[in-house]
């Protein structure tokens, strides 16, 4: 079981923000022991990214994951940060997180991230191949 799983038995699904290189993802991962069921997250307003030209809150990923095992965690690219941040001034982003565990049981959790933490972060942009 990989290292970042906790000592959790049942599933416990996060949805979280990277930063890295200038660039924003947003990370669903189940820190559980155990596989998480009907993933959904409904964001509380709209949220756009790859430079305001789609929805990423109409995401299928985010709509309609079925199984998401214990440890996993997807990373969806949200935006370039100077893109991003040019054109959204609140940066607040708030999701309801909903899962099963494997006994049929119903969780969920709010998520709330302040996107400007990382308005004013210091980067390279540095290619790959440098």
């Amino acid at each position: 079981m990989p290292a970042a799983v906790s000592e959790h038995r049942e599933a416990d699904v996060v949805l979280d923000v990277e930063f890295e290189r200038g660039l924003l993802f947003l990370v669903l991962e189940n820190l559980g022991g155990a596989p998480a069921h009907t993933v959904r997250v409904r964001f509380e307003s709209p949220l756009t990214g790859l430079g305001g030209e789609r929805r990423i809150d109409r995401l299928q990923i985010f709509r309609r994951l079925e199984f998401l095992g214990p440890g996993r965690r997807i990373r969806i690219f949200l935006d370039r940060s100077a893109l991003f941040f040019a054109r959204e001034k609140d940066g607040a982003v708030s999701a309801r997180v909903s899962w099963r565990t494997d006994d049929g049981a119903r969780r969920s959790r709010t998520v709330r991230h302040d996107l400007t933490a990382y308005r004013d972060f210091p980067y390279l942009e540095v290619p790959d191949d440098a």
